[in-house]
């Protein structure tokens, strides 16, 4: 059986997302965006951006271009998503018609912005649908968590099938409590620390672990140094749990690479583990005097599958382990 089958026994596995979301608003940007992706593999993901990155009048021309690129050759690994306009914005249902109607088959997902409830997500999905057609009916919904609506019921939004990702949006989030969180906890390091904004992104991260869907950091607003960026994003893997983070310049990417993917020695461990886990039958075995069964396999299982979809060069027994046979 593939090891997979065994240690979710039929059950849904967690979903796994290239590690950083790249945001590009501008043509010149996102044109430089995606050249970047074809040089380093679909390692990371792109998100063209509608609802910051659209000129004030230019919004159904900017839905264009957004269209015409994703359907471009440049778009080699289809790993290109589109953020479009609030729901509530009368700008939305075009972005849908437009985008959906004309790429759905090479977008990797559509982001939600400023959304207030599940059944705001909901009815997006539904029109969503209506106009990906039979094309892609389970086309990817990424959501934005940056409302007070949104944090109450990151729970029930994550729960929605079709939804694959929650992305905290800090700045929108802090400023919807005019003064009361002060603007240092945008950054860090308040937003490690002030009350409000750490129970915000643990519950959002809370609920995405709870249903096996991705919960995207938010952006680091420094964009001169890299170090800055570096500390951000391992702090959001080691001490909240996030697996994925928003870059918004070049530089950012792959330092967020860096501090979300496995260590060569954490796969190196996990490798070992698993090893010996399959030549016991996927009972229980003892590991440098350490118990370890299923559970820990899964932990041990997703560690590989990170390194692999972060582009790691695998040691040939992990790589064995990642890539036998599919079941069928």
């Amino acid at each position: 059986m593939h090891p997979s089958e065994v240690l979710f026994q039929g059950k849904r596995q967690p979903l796994l997302l290239p590690a950083c979301d790249h945001y590009a608003g501008s043509e010149k940007l996102m044109r430089k965006s995606m050249a970047l992706q074809q040089e380093l593999g679909p390692v990371f993901d792109i998100t063209f951006d509608c609802e910051d990155g659209a000129a004030a009048g230019a919004e159904a021309e900017h839905a264009a271009l957004v269209t015409a690129l994703v359907n471009s050759e440049d778009n080699h690994y289809l790993r290109i998503g589109v953020r479009l306009h609030e729901p509530d914005s009368p700008h939305f249902a075009s972005d849908v018609a437009t985008i959906v109607g004309g790429a759905a088959k090479r977008l990797a997902y559509v982001v939600l912005p400023k959304v207030s409830s599940a059944m705001e997500v909901a009815r997006a999905i539904d029109l969503i649908n209506q106009h990906a057609g039979a094309h892609r009916p389970d086309l990817p919904v990424h959501v934005l968590v940056e409302t007070h609506g949104a944090l109450r019921e990151a729970y029930d939004i994550a729960a929605l099938p079709q939804v694959e990702c929650l992305s905290f949006g800090i700045m929108d989030f802090v400023s919807s409590h005019f003064g009361a969180i002060p603007a240092s906890a945008m950054r860090t390091p308040g937003q490690f620390t002030h009350p409000l904004v750490v129970r915000a992104k643990l519950e959002m991260v809370a609920a995405c672990h709870a249903h096996g869907k991705v919960p995207s950091h938010n952006v680091t607003t420094d964009i001169k140094d890299s170090a800055v960026v570096a500390n951000d994003a391992q702090r959001a893997v080691a001490e909240f749990g996030f697996t994925r983070m928003w870059s918004i310049h070049p530089d950012q990417i792959k330092a967020i690479l860096k501090a979300f993917t496995p260590r060569l020695s954490e796969v190196n461990e996990a490798t070992n583990i698993l090893q010996e886990a399959m030549a016991a039958g996927w009972g229980p075995i003892a590991h440098h005097g350490r118990l370890h069964d299923r559970a820990s396999y899964r932990y041990y299982w997703t560690v590989l599958q990170r390194a692999k979809l972060a582009g790691l060069a695998l040691p040939e027994a992990a790589a064995a382990l990642v890539n036998p046979t599919e079941p069928s």
